[in-house]
This record gives structure tokens, sequence and C-alpha cells, in this order.
């Protein structure tokens, strides 16, 4: 159902049974599957392909041209998966040529004042609390939470089922499975809460503890703690998957614990 008051380019490829409200703009080359709803005084950007029951709210520009000095007009992509909420005033740039898209997973929650850049790559099931913002080049991975006004630095990576607090500034990446929090950001415990919730079991918790145990709360550096995690842990995907990690991290990793 699209209201009379709403632009829709007519090159838009729109589902039958998207709901589309008054004042809204759908520019061309975009794509909206079928069972979502576009709020009023929405503005959707060529090169914005959009999954299936998403909800985006008044006041939300997707798909806008990237605010990179670098790009050049190339045709580039914002790709929004399945059943995302996108709340008020929320905005995501279309990619450049570094990755020619900025990709949203499925099942995410982003709240009202967010900011994703361009070329950021978003996992599934990820939360990003009010006002949390992302430089370009960003990569989140899967079911992550950003507490309310987070600012990630560009190229910065988190890992899968990270939790970051309230107001961070996350000029490192964050690995898979903790919590980051203080000035400069550190790692603060493992995100027991938010795995538990998702099934993972308390042996599997102590696990992945006693890995960080040797990375964050031992003398050693990275290179000697992936050593001895190699030599002393059992194999596990998670193990694997915090050494992969850590081994391939551009930025290098945020601080480990410390006292105040």
């Amino acid at each position: 159902m699209n209201q009379p008051l709403a632009y829709i380019h007519p090159q838009a490829k729109i589902a039958r049974n998207v709901v589309i409200e008054p004042f809204s703009t759908i520019h061309n080359n975009v794509t909206i599957g079928s069972g979502t709803w576009i709020g009023s005084n929405v503005t959707i950007m060529e090169g914005a392909v959009i999954g299936e029951n998403c909800k985006i709210f008044p006041g939300a520009v997707i798909s806008a041209m990237p605010q990179d000095l670098k790009y050049n007009g190339e045709e580039t992509k914002t790709i929004i998966g399945n059943n995302v909420t996108i709340r008020e005033c929320v905005t995501i740039n279309r990619g450049t040529s570094d990755r020619m898209k900025t990709v949203i997973g499925d099942n995410c929650l982003i709240m009202a004042y967010c900011h994703v850049a361009h070329d950021c790559i978003v996992g599934n099931d990820c939360i990003f609390s009010n006002g949390s913002t992302l430089a370009g080049h960003a990569r989140i991975g899967n079911s992550v939470i950003l507490a309310g006004m987070t600012a990630i630095h560009q190229f910065c990576s988190i890992g899968d089922h990270a939790f970051v607090t309230g107001g961070s500034l996350v000029r490192k990446d964050v690995p898979p499975f903790v919590k980051a929090a203080r000035e400069p950001l550190s790692y603060v415990g493992i995100n027991s809460v938010g795995l538990r919730r998702r099934g993972f079991t308390t042996e599997k918790i102590r696990e992945i503890q006693n890995i960080y145990r040797i990375l964050f709360q031992s003398k050693y550096n990275n290179s000697q703690a992936i050593r001895i995690i190699e030599a002393e842990m059992e194999v596990s995907n998670e193990r694997d998957e915090i050494i992969r990690f850590i081994q391939t991290s551009q930025r290098g990793i945020m601080k480990g614990y410390f006292n105040s």
C-alpha cells in the first residue's frame, strides 16, 4: 500500500505488500522486499537493496552517497537483510570502490540517530543503541551489542558476541565474546550474560574465560599468548575463532585487563 503523497521512482522495484507512508521518497535503482514498512519522511536513495519484513522509521536516510572525498560517483550499494528495524533519523551510507557495498545483516536493531558509514559490514542479530556511530570500513560480527553513543574508528573490527559499553571510543579491534569498557578501551571480562542467552554452556563459557585469562590477564604479549593457547587449550571453534581474529587484526587488539 503506497500513499499518494509518497514519491516512488517508476524504476524502483517494490514488492506488492510493502507499505510506504506519506512524504517518503524512494529513488531509482532501489529494491524493497515483501512485508517491509517504510515510515513517513524516509529517504531511500540509489543502490539500496532492502530485505523482507523490515521496519524503517521516520527521518531515516538509507544509501546516501558516502561522506568520503575519494568517492568518485561509482555505482555502489547498501544491502540490508531481512527483519531489520531501523529507528528514527538513522543514516546508512552506500559503499565506495573499496568494498562496493555497505551491508547490514539479518535481524538487526539500529536505534535512533545511529550512523553507519560507507563500506561497513555488519553481521546478523546486532543491536546498536541510540547515537552509536560506525566510521568507514568498520567490520562488526554477529550478535554484537553497542551501547549508546559508542564511536567506532574507521577500519576497526569487532568480533562475534562482543558487548561494548556506552560512550566508548573504539580505536582498536575488539575480539569475540568479550565485554569492552573504560578509557582507553579495555577488556573487562567476557560477555557471559549474552553468551548464556544465546545458548552457550557453562563449560564453554569457562573455556572462553580461560583463553582470555592467558591473553589479557597475564604478562605475555599477543604472540606469546597465542602460542600458549594453541599448546594448552583444547581445539574448539571458539578457540580458533579468537586466535584467527587476533592474528588477522589490522589495527591491533584493545588493551588487556588493568586496575584503575
